[in-house]
């Protein structure tokens, strides 16, 4: 942008993790002062009511709210000693009107909560994606707050008659950049994707800006001081963004955030689904984060199939469920009465028959199966007290083998044939299994005839990477997961 804004500042970045100086200075006018702090308090207020929850409750978590000059817009600072502040500029505040305030908090907001979210340290370095988020930002404040256009200020351009103030969009403008993004693709002979597709998640945008030709992230620090420079780069005019304060912050805002969802709030529980939407493509770290704070849950779903590198917990928890002691100690009363009367020690019963559990774990050999589920699966049922384990290979027929075995298969693949087997009615070499499972474990690519076992609460299912998830639409569903190849 050419030419001079209303407002003047020092440049960003100067001293702002000292806050007590900040809090000290005298930023201008106590007038302006006073009115810039009527409408952030206003602003605040709204996305508190009915706005943004994310917002709400991370401006309350910052200590301090601090008018200043040494800033020339707003930032939300985060300091090695675990602080969080909230800078504001008078001026600038001034200079929009209220719901142009409120929309920079929201951006700043966003920003912060991104930076927790998006933590590769190499991703956030890249310009394209500095101006990737700022598209996906605004995107989303313009939507979620109603507006049709970015928030303006007045600036004084050079050549203008008598230095006179024209307003101009305060930021990116994702239709400017998306239009900017078709028209660069159409000059290559590329398809550029439809806006709404462009925009469906903040790394959507990014690896779409990246196709382009010609690129310039410049426009994406006119406004935004989170973006004017690293301090591990010599950037001079950096916000202080202290990672484990912001992680601690952001982990903190989401948690109340998914508590009041979860407590039947629709803002908060809006706010929620469109963020994690925004961070699908994320990876396993977000797809973890999300499946702790309880996003299936708040979805009405349940995680059996979704791909997260956790796997093995889920698969550990599912087989104690199926695999708990039906039958428990007790301490007979009565008798034991009369024991402690004639000196002796009381002692407990077993109630219900003493036996060993059944694990059967059947490896589908028709397909690719990682080394590393085979080597996990031996692990955790050897390790398992009071388990007998049966192992299987299948494909066309069912082959018993001992873990370590090299094991070939002869094609074709027919899970009839270990339903039959776990079930009694299929002998192999003349002998039929000599137990009955309580957990039957399928490890498959699940392309195969689909069957029904007379118990499907014993069947779990670990589909490899890019199979079918057919048991999980089973009726009922059978225990079913995906298992990514190398985990």
């Amino acid at each position: 942008m050419t030419g001079e804004r209303s407002w003047g500042s020092r440049p960003a970045g100067t001293g702002l993790a000292d806050l007590r100086r900040l809090l000290a200075e005298e930023p201008g006018d106590p007038e302006a002062v006073a009115e810039a702090r009527r409408r952030k308090e206003a602003a605040l207020l709204d996305f508190g009511v009915g706005e943004s929850a994310v917002a709400s409750w991370l401006y309350a978590k910052c200590h301090h709210h601090i008018p200043t000059a040494a800033i020339p817009t707003a930032a939300v600072v985060a300091t090695g000693d675990g602080g969080c502040a909230l800078l504001y500029n008078p001026s600038f505040f001034l200079d929009l009107d209220p719901d142009g305030v409120k929309f920079v908090l929201f951006h700043e907001a966003r920003h912060l909560m991104h930076r927790h979210l998006h933590v590769d340290e190499e991703l956030r370095r890249d310009p394209v994606f500095s101006l990737a988020a700022e598209v996906s930002i605004n995107h989303v404040a313009l939507r979620r707050l109603n507006r049709t256009s970015l928030p303006t200020v007045p600036v004084r351009r050079d050549g203008d008659e008598r230095g006179k103030a024209v307003r101009e969009p305060v930021g990116v403008d994702p239709d400017e950049v998306y239009r900017s993004y078709r028209d660069d693709l159409d000059e290559q002979g590329l398809p550029p994707l439809p806006y709404e597709e462009f925009i469906h998640t903040d790394l959507t945008v990014y690896g779409e800006l990246r196709r382009m030709k010609s690129l310039s992230g410049e426009a994406a620090t006119g406004y935004c001081v989170h973006l004017t420079g690293d301090p591990a780069d010599g950037g001079s005019g950096a916000v202080p963004l202290d990672p484990e304060t912001v992680e601690r912050l952001g982990g903190e805002v989401l948690g109340e955030v998914m508590r009041a969802a979860l407590r039947g709030g629709p803002q908060a529980r809006s706010e929620l689904l469109d963020l994690a939407g925004r961070t699908l493509d994320g990876g396993e770290r977000l797809e973890r984060m999300w499946g702790l704070l309880g996003l299936d849950k708040l979805r009405g779903s349940t995680p059996r199939t979704r791909r997260v590198d956790w796997w093995q917990r889920w698969l550990t928890d599912v087989l104690a469920s199926k695999l708990e002691e039906s039958e428990r100690l007790v301490y007979p009363k009565k008798h034991g009465a009369v024991l402690l009367a004639l000196g002796h020690d009381p002692m407990l019963a077993r109630r219900g028959p003493e036996r060993k559990k059944v694990v059967l774990i059947a490896f589908d050999t028709s397909g690719s199966m990682p080394d590393s589920v085979v080597e996990w699966l031996t692990m955790l049922v050897g390790q398992t007290d009071g388990v007998e384990s049966h192992w299987l290979a299948f494909d066309g027929v069912v082959t018993p083998f001992v873990p370590g075995e090299r094991v070939v298969g002869g094609g074709g693949t027919d899970f009839q044939n270990v339903v039959d087997y776990a079930e009694g009615r299929l002998e192999i070499d003349g002998k039929a299994l000599d137990a009955e499972p309580d957990a039957i474990i399928m490890v498959t690519d699940g392309y195969a005839p689909p069957v029904a076992p007379a118990d499907p609460g014993r069947w779990i299912w670990l589909i490899t990477d890019g199979g079918d998830d057919w048991p999980d639409r089973h009726r009922p569903p059978m225990a079913c997961h995906r298992v990514a190849p190398g985990r």
